[in-house]
Formats: C-alpha cells, structure tokens, sequence
C-alpha cells in the first residue's frame, strides 16, 4: 500500500491557477443531416431520472458546449450530485467544471505537468476522482477546486479506467502495469496483479454483482475481481478481439466495445460485447467497420450508448444498432448519462459525450 500524496494546492495558488468562463458559446446540429446554427432549439433542463422514467426518445439534436481555448482534448465526463458537469482535458492538462447550461465554467491546472488527465468518476467521499494516465497518478478534486495527487506505486502503470465500487472504495487499471488498483477516500492504494501477465487492462467498471469487471484489451479477456482481489478471466470468442471500455447495462449483464486496433495491437474488433455474470459471451457487429469505437454507457432510454468517431451508436436489447452522426470533425470519446462506471441507477435526461476533435461538451436530450 501507498500513500503517496501530494499536497493540495493553497488557495490562493488554485485562485491564482483557475480560469473562470461566465457562459460558453453553445450550438446545435441535426445527427441526421450533418449541418449546424446557432441557438436554433433550446434544450430541456437537465433533471435526475426516477424509477418512472422510462420509454424516453431523443429526436437527434446534438447541443454543443464549445469550450474556449483550441487543443485542450476533452475526454471523460461525470454528472455530480449537484448536476454540474466534471471533465478530463487530456491536452490541456486540467479538469473542468461547468453547469448543465454550459455556464459558470471552471478549468483547473493540475499541479504536475503532462499529466494526461484521463477517466474522470465520483467517488463515494462527494469529490471527483481521476486517472493521471501519463503521470502515474490518482488524483481527487473536491467541489470547491481543491487538487490532491497520489502517486501510483507500480512505476510508469498507465492509469486508466476509474469507477467507484461497490465497496466505496475508487477502483482504477494499469494499463501498463498489468495490474488492478484500489484507493480508498483518504488515498491508500492497494494493487493487486492480473494472473495474465501484460493482459493491458484498459477499462473497468462496477457490476450489479458487487464486483468490479474489467477488459483485457491485449489478452482478449475480460476480467472480474472481487472487493478481496479474487481474479477471474473469461476468454472472448476470438483471440484478437481487442475489449475496450465497459459498462453495465440496463438488463443484468455488462457491456463492452471491442476496438478495431489501437496501442501498436492489430485486434479485429468493431464489435459490442456482453457478458452475463457467469461468462456467457455474445457479440454484435457494428454497422460501420471503419474507424474504432471508444466509449460505452446506458443512455436516458435505459439501451446501451457507445462513442465512434464522428457518431453515436444506439444498441436495442435484441443487438440491433444504429449509428447518429454527430458533426464534422468529431471525436467523440467519453460518454456518460448520469454517475457512469456503476450500475445505472443514476441517470439525467441528457447523454452526454466529449468531442476531443472540436473541443466542445455535446449531448443528446431525452423526454
């Protein structure tokens, strides 16, 4: 265990550091002709979902948030209790903060830089978590701006996925280091190594069975680890099957991308997978087989969402997908709902994703 920490910034070095936004410049585009203007619909408030919320629809207008400054590569996004919008700026090295009407925008310099901010969670404590994926590190955020760092034991461990697990602990992969950590609100981090060696954990999230699932991206497997750190690994179909990020779905089972080649492996992905909590493994082409899909997450609708470039792809229960462009120049990456990397029972209305591409915050609105 480690409790490599480093200290939070003063206030007056966050003061000092953070850059506030009044409002952010916000458009609109119809996924299903490609063109874009200006204020031309107004979306409904953001709103928590309840058990009776159910059957919604979107009619495929994507709003945008841009963000101000060129480069910043947002990344992941989580909705706090509060409703405001938690992102990773990958390029940009800092986390954002804004209200769900793309207002009050905050962006936070990490203290360490190159960092690579890369999958943002809340976590059990009310604060933010996130991977540090260049850094080594895990690093917490609390509502008010305030940054703490721990350092990641296993060197050079490439830190990716993070989701809050059942035990209220944050639990996060390494990439590199071919191991599962855990790190608990005060910052002591457990590791516990994968019996596969090098099987590049990429993305984990919680299961409604209290564990915390996982993909193997290099050694086409997904993996399930229990709250004692009791590994399991199920085989893919095929050996070059290439799982990526993972979520659990509406129906019991968890959901993932396969990716279509990425970190110098060939895999033959374009893919979604579930995964029963026994193994059992089924999979769904894509309609598209360029390009590589990214990110995955229920959606308002309570069906299964993923990221692909310049598109959105709707999964129904029975496997069918369609895929919703969403701009020019896209890329799409995280997508989240509600608080993602859990079970779904936190939703809002809106489904939003980052466009690391243009540098904006889009959704999808649902009623």
């Amino acid at each position: 265990m480690s409790s490599g920490r480093r200290e939070p910034l003063t206030r007056r070095e966050l003061l000092g550091a953070m850059t506030a936004v009044p409002l952010l410049a916000s458009s609109v585009l119809r996924a299903d002709d490609n063109t874009s203007s200006v204020n031309e619909l107004e979306a409904p408030p953001q709103r928590w979902l309840t058990a009776a919320d159910r059957n919604l629809t979107t009619d495929y207008v994507v709003h945008f948030f841009e963000l101000p400054r060129r480069g910043t590569g947002p990344t992941t996004i989580c909705v706090a209790p509060d409703g405001r919008l938690w992102f990773t700026e990958s390029t940009g090295n800092r986390i954002g903060c804004m209200a769900p009407d793309g207002s009050g925008l905050i962006e936070y310099p990490l203290p360490s830089p190159e960092s690579s901010p890369r999958i943002i969670a809340l976590g059990s404590d009310g604060n933010i978590w996130f991977s540090e994926h260049a850094g080594n590190r895990i690093g917490r955020i609390t509502a008010e701006g305030r940054l703490t760092e721990f350092d990641i034991p296993t060197p050079a461990s490439q830190p990716r996925a993070i989701a809050l697990g059942a035990d209220g602990n944050i639990w996060f992969g390494m990439f590199a280091g071919g191991k599962i950590g855990r790190i608990t609100p005060d910052g002591r981090i457990t590791e516990f190594a994968i019996p596969t060696p090098d099987s590049g954990p990429r993305a984990l999230a919680a299961g409604p069975d209290g564990n915390i699932w996982f993909s193997e991206y290099r050694a086409s497997r997904i993996g399930r680890i229990t709250p004692d750190g009791h590994v399991t690994e199920f085989d893919l179909p095929r050996p070059d099957s290439g799982p990526g990020d993972i979520t659990a779905g509406p129906d019991g089972a968890m959901w993932f991308v396969e990716l279509n080649g990425a970190d110098g492996l060939q895999t033959d992905g374009n893919r979604i997978g579930r995964i029963t909590m026994d193994g059992e493994v089924t999979e769904y082409p894509m309609p598209s087989r360029t390009g590589s899909p990214i990110n995955i997450a229920v959606g308002p609708d309570r069906n299964v969402w993923y990221t692909k470039g310049d598109a959105l792809g709707r999964v129904l229960p029975d496997g069918t997908i369609h895929e919703f462009p969403v701009g020019a120049g896209a890329r799409a990456v995280g997508l989240t709902a509600g608080a993602d990397r859990q079970p779904p029972d936190r939703l809002v209305n809106r489904l939003y994703f980052a466009d690391a591409g243009n540098d904006r915050i889009g959704f999808f609105s649902f009623s």
